[in-house]
């Protein structure tokens, strides 16, 4: 499996869906603009509001996957990462993906308490494209 080709992919897409279960052991989905920043396919940062649900499902269960997709004319690929999402409220990592305009939605800046971040971390994966899925391990 050709990982460098999955970061391509993953890099050029402007949204994604992350995946977090909720109390009944049910999976939730929910589309996220892309990863504020990203290393590889091991680590990914986005920016959210710390009283949304699905910080609180991540505090109670880390368990997530993640979602790209790229849809062409004629192809799609798909890409799920697998593995643990952990909830930062450190100042340091909240300054690291902050842009200008996320005042917008934290009014009070990059020390809104209302303004965390979520950090995936990756563990394997699955690759589909053109009928064909492939499992792989993220080193």
């Amino acid at each position: 499996m050709d990982l460098t080709k999955l970061e391509k992919i993953i890099g050029k897409q402007n949204i994604c869906f992350i995946c977090s279960v909720d109390d009944e052991k049910y999976p939730n989905v929910k589309a996220m603009l892309r990863p504020r920043k990203h290393i590889g396919l091991t680590t990914f940062y986005f920016s959210t509001n710390t009283s949304s649900m699905r910080v609180k499902q991540y505090r109670e269960n880390p368990n997530a996957s993640i979602y790209f997709y790229h849809k062409g004319l004629f192809k799609y690929a798909g890409i799920m990462l697998i593995g643990k999402m952990e909830v930062l409220t450190d100042q340091e990592t909240k300054n690291m993906i902050w842009k200008k305009g996320d005042t917008l939605f934290y009014k009070k800046g990059v020390t809104d308490p209302d303004y965390c971040v979520l950090k995936f971390t990756a563990s394997h994966g699955r690759y589909y494209q053109d009928l064909k899925t492939e499992s792989f391990d993220i080193k």
